[in-house]
């Protein structure tokens, strides 16, 4: 009778330690209140105001963790605790859009009374129990939902179009769980990031090492952002591909194709070079690394745990033979492409001319439904230059008795303004602007031509604002 008191006690303080360690977990669970304004880039002087919720946690430092997109274009924000009936306003103190994530400050410190920062745990293993918290569709009352990791990879998320380390749980993740914590054994194995549509339980959390890596860049008070190389490589999983560049079946890795010329990498790494080894960590013919035992995904996972300013080495193939060299990591993705990634938190940039309205190419616009042309996807998958860091393209024509005859014209690339390349949209602008000519005359790259007669141009210009109810004719950067 003794040993089986002693059982039922044990198996009691168990219980009592299981309760007290969810309690703390639940206490530190946020319900986050966005109210957001949402530009229209197909028409860029326009924007509409959505009201949306997350979820989020309580960590170290009095801050909450989130995602970026539960706050992305926010213009309010309110936070309240699990359990508790008040709100507090919030602002957004640090954001990578490109990893999805952001920390949140509350202006009343008293927010944070009694409650315990939630730690972080380390990489998992397949098929590990998770507990997934936070507040889906609409509810007030804290969700718990549990599953398994089943996977680790690298995925595009969905919030940047950016590929990072995610994992995925069979865990029920719906709408309004966006940014809650994925809870193993205590801790925040990740942060609850998206879900595939018309499957059967497959969401995909931020892991922790990238929440970690987020968290060790805002420390000197800046966001730097997540390295990338701006090279182009090619799986080498075929062997005769292989036997040209004299890789034995004891040798493998990827080639380098491109190497942009802004890329910290230019001039370090050329075309033609296999990459057989990042920081001591061999590259395999299909791309991948094994960064956990038996665990296999994209080699830039060693790069993406570098900080800004940080150096990486390769080990390398040129000319049949062995070199390693060392890469300063300079640039994120934004530095090397013609097209830069999905913006947040800033309108659209648009001027207006005429009736003739221009804008940058941003993959914004491009995920827009009907403007996904070949010539513009083909702009995007381009890198800067010196000379060219921006496209610009004729978004539409408010129709006007003296632009008729270019009425249907959309998403037109221009290549020149009165036979003058540009670097940018704000050097266009100025060749717009400064046009002493008679006519202002638009090309392509096939050569079509759009000509625009700038004393009419001039002439029109309150009166097409006014007829389109247009406040401005420009959106500054």
């Amino acid at each position: 009778m003794k040993i089986l008191g002693l059982v039922v006690s044990i198996l009691l303080f168990v219980v009592n330690v299981q309760a007290n360690a969810n309690k703390d977990v639940q206490d530190s669970i946020v319900k986050i209140y966005t109210v957001s304004k949402i530009p229209n880039y197909a028409i860029p002087w326009n924007s509409s105001i959505r009201r949306s919720h997350g979820s989020g946690s309580i960590i170290l430092g009095n801050r909450i963790l989130t995602n970026a997109h539960v706050v992305a274009n926010e213009t309010f924000i309110e936070v309240k605790r699990h359990g508790q009936i008040k709100r507090y306003q919030a602002e957004v103190e640090f954001i990578s859009h490109q990893s999805d994530l952001a920390l949140l400050r509350v202006k009343d410190e008293s927010f944070f009374d009694n409650t315990i920062p939630l730690e972080f745990a380390q990489l998992p293993q397949i098929q590990q129990k998770i507990s997934v918290y936070g507040f889906p569709l609409g509810g007030n009352s804290l969700s718990v939902s549990t599953g398994i990791v089943s996977r680790l990879e690298h995925h595009t998320y969905a919030h940047s179009r950016e590929n990072f380390l995610s994992i995925q749980i069979d865990a029920a993740v719906n709408p309004g769980n966006s940014g809650g914590p994925a809870i193993s054994n205590g801790k925040i194995t990740g942060v609850v990031m998206q879900q595939i549509t018309k499957s059967q339980n497959i969401g995909y959390i931020v892991p922790c090492v990238v929440v970690k890596h987020f968290l060790e860049d805002v420390k000197d008070g800046l966001y730097d952002g997540f390295a990338n190389l701006g090279i182009g490589t090619q799986k080498m999983e075929s062997k005769t591909l292989r036997d040209v560049y004299g890789m034995n079946k004891d040798v493998s890795g990827v080639m380098v194709m491109k190497v942009s010329t802004l890329s910290s990498a230019y001039e370090v790494l050329e075309s033609g070079d296999i990459l057989l080894s990042i920081d001591g960590h061999r590259i395999y013919n299909d791309g991948t690394v094994e960064f956990m035992p038996q665990q296999y995904t994209s080699f830039m996972y060693y790069a993406d745990k570098k900080q800004i300013g940080d150096s990486i080495e390769f080990e390398l193939l040129r000319d049949f033979k062995r070199v390693e060299v060392e890469v300063r990591l300079q640039n994120v993705a934004n530095d090397d492409l013609l097209v830069d990634t999905i913006e947040h938190d800033v309108m659209p940039r648009y001027t207006i001319y005429g009736g003739y309205v221009f804008t940058p190419l941003s993959r914004n616009l491009l995920s827009k439904k009907g403007s996904n042309r070949l010539e513009l996807s083909e702009a995007a998958s381009k890198w800067a230059t010196v000379e060219k860091d921006e496209e610009v393209v004729l978004l539409k024509v408010l129709a006007d008795n003296t632009n008729r005859g270019n009425h249907n014209i959309t998403y037109w690339l221009i290549k020149t303004v009165n036979d003058t390349e540009f670097k940018n949209f704000e050097e266009f602008k100025k060749l717009v602007a400064n046009s002493k000519k008679k006519y202002l005359l638009l090309k392509n790259k096939d050569g079509v031509k759009i000509a625009i007669d700038n004393d009419k141009a001039k002439g029109i210009e309150k009166q097409i604002l006014k007829r389109y109810s247009i406040n401005t004719n420009s959106n500054q950067k």
